[in-house]
């Protein structure tokens, strides 16, 4: 992978540096931090995660400007965390998550984060500790995985998914969130002379209510920040205001380098800098 020009809109990578992987089931993320961050890598995962998080932490720092070298510590986090060379240490996905999303907000008190192959419901407290969560890493429904299968039914790409829902006021129920049966009921229904428009609707609120039930046992406060891949979707962020009946946030940071953020805040914090 080609080294990433510097980023200017990044902070100057001055005084100690701490680093974050997150080795996540489709892309590998790395954000390297001071006291902003100074630099970020993805890429896709593949079948080499050990490998690919040590060439995202490379791609962080050639995008920041710097050398391995240049690091105090680094913390691994995600599915792929157990095996990481890189890293001092490894933290689990859960902690990383609450700890960025506290760094990017901290009067947060509740996270929903859909990643690649998984959803999280998170409650932390005024430091970023977790108090509950609930996770749905058996399905892959709401996930990435799942709007890329939905997108490919719909023969439109992923951008375009979260813009068209918003274009009817219709929600056209489904009945399964299951990802075969979903696709299969959307060519059913596209066959039928359905409306696009109208099933995605669909699709975004039968989601939005399946991971409702997750909040229901973590319990949910007025705001809500939206992270991982599936939060730059625009229909998925209405659709969970209105099934939540809370304010949906999304921070101008990239959503999907939430856990990386995280790890790199835990990495700062052990390596003996005040967080």
């Amino acid at each position: 992978m080609p080294p990433q020009s510097r980023d200017t809109s990044l902070a100057k990578p001055e005084g100690p540096l701490f680093a974050g992987v997150d080795v996540g089931s489709l892309t590998t993320k790395a954000v390297i931090l001071n006291g902003s961050v100074v630099g970020k890598g993805i890429i896709p995962t593949g079948v080499r995660p050990v490998q690919n998080g040590e060439v995202a932490l490379q791609a962080a720092l050639a995008n920041a400007g710097l050398k391995r070298e240049d690091l105090s510590y680094v913390v691994a986090t995600g599915y792929g965390r157990i095996k990481a060379p890189y890293a001092n240490e490894t933290v689990t996905e859960i902690t990383c998550h609450a700890q960025g999303a506290h760094f990017l907000r901290s009067t947060v008190r509740t996270v929903v984060d859909m990643g690649g192959q998984d959803c999280k419901a998170i409650r932390l407290d005024e430091h970023g500790a977790v108090i509950d969560f609930a996770m749905n890493d058996k399905c892959a429904a709401g996930t990435g995985r799942f709007f890329e299968v939905m997108a490919r039914a719909f023969g439109s790409t992923l951008e375009e998914l979260g813009p068209l829902s918003l274009t009817v006021e219709e929600i056209l129920p489904m009945s399964s969130t299951c990802t075969v049966f979903a696709e299969s009921e959307t060519v059913s229904l596209l066959a039928r002379g359905e409306s696009p428009a109208k099933i995605i609707r669909g699709i975004h609120y039968a989601i939005a209510n399946r991971i409702s039930g997750m909040f229901a046992r973590v319990g949910v406060e007025d705001e809500v920040l939206f992270t991982g891949g599936v939060a730059k979707n625009i229909g998925m962020r209405k659709a969970l205001e209105e099934v939540l009946d809370s304010k949906i946030l999304v921070s101008d940071f990239d959503p999907q380098l939430n856990g990386a953020l995280g790890a790199a805040v835990i990495a700062k914090s052990r390596g003996g800098a005040e967080t």
